[in-house]
């Protein structure tokens, strides 16, 4: 198998190489692929090093499948270069999320809908993959309704440069450092909580959260359900949490609901408060799956549940949702 990784020298990129290493995907050949700027440079995969090569040479070698994870405006721009000449690419970015020709997949909720002729496949939002992987569950028994979402994203979500500027604020207040680091929001994130991720739309809405209203629908292949979100930055490296209000059509019996959601693929049940046991960031990094716990009623309206979800976002999130839909296809002889 043959496989090339678009935007390889990023966060994200860097993580999609090990967990192909961690799932050991198939790669007979690897193929780190970059900006111009980093053509030359070397990547580490399994050991052994490999030069970053340029995308139109990418496109010469042939991979069986490519993973982007080099922004929307890069996906737009290659994604259906490489697709023309064969490749199947597996897009992280927004490029094509909504675009009704795509498939966006989520494994454990939709992979059925994937076919051979599907030569570009986007990859949804990080927010919207943890909390469809543990709502598909109960959607099927219970039929959702609404969901109204509150997020707490990790600044590994926005990358490097959040990440360096949350440590750069984080030293500058214990040890009373002024090395210079740079800003990627236009206020402090360390000791805050930015109530935006990405920009403002002419509903008051944020981008980030008509992904989740939008996407959800097209995931679980359902526009009757109504999504309402509010996606917040906070201080925390790795691992986005997001608290959700789902009400169904149907009523539920929660030990019901606490088996369905153990039994579903990629969740871990983590709820007993009487040991104040409860999914958190810390825990869920470096791990694959979807974390839910704080399981109660809402008991101000009928057939409405409080749920708390909490996954890796570079993981889960991206990287290995992005191999998970890779290993998909090679399991039914598409790549």
């Amino acid at each position: 198998m043959k496989v090339a990784v678009v935007g390889a020298t990023g966060l994200v990129g860097t993580k999609m190489l090990q967990v192909l290493a961690e799932r050991n995907f198939p790669v007979t050949a690897l193929y780190p692929v970059a900006s111009e700027r980093s053509v030359g440079k070397e990547v580490e995969f399994k050991g052994k090093k490999y030069k970053v090569v340029s995308m139109t040479d990418a496109i010469a070698l042939k991979p069986n499948v490519a993973i982007f994870s080099a922004g929307g405006g890069t996906s737009l721009e290659w994604a259906p270069k490489f697709a023309e000449a064969g490749v199947t690419v597996i897009d992280n970015s927004s490029a094509w999320r909504m675009d009704p020709t795509k498939k966006l997949v989520v494994p454990e909720v939709n992979a059925g809908v994937l076919t051979a002729a599907d030569k570009i496949i986007a990859n949804p939002n990080c927010s919207t993959i943890q909390m469809v992987v543990a709502l598909e569950p109960l959607h099927k028994k219970y039929q959702i309704k609404r969901i109204v979402v509150s997020t707490y994203q990790s600044v590994t979500g926005t990358g490097k440069k959040a990440v360096d500027q949350l440590m750069g604020e984080r030293r500058k207040a214990i040890v009373g450092a002024n090395d210079e680091y740079p800003m990627a929001y236009k206020y402090p994130i360390d000791l805050n909580v930015i109530p935006q991720i990405d920009v403002f739309l002419d509903n008051g809405y944020t981008k980030e959260e008509m992904k989740m209203v939008k996407e959800t629908c097209k995931i679980m292949g359902d526009d009757s359900i109504r999504v309402t979100a509010t996606t917040v930055r906070i201080p925390v490296v790795g691992g986005h949490s997001e608290s959700v209000n789902v009400e169904f059509a149907n009523d539920f019996d929660l030990e019901e609901v606490k088996s369905l959601l153990s039994k579903a693929p990629g969740v871990v049940v983590v709820d007993d408060p009487s040991a104040q046991q409860y999914p958190m960031p810390m825990d869920a990094h470096e791990k694959d799956e979807v974390f839910v716990g704080r399981l109660r009623r809402d008991e101000t309206q009928p057939n409405t549940l409080n749920m708390w979800i909490v996954s890796d976002n570079l993981r889960k999130g991206a990287a290995t949702n992005a191999v998970q839909i890779a290993e998909y296809l090679a399991s039914k002889g598409m790549l």
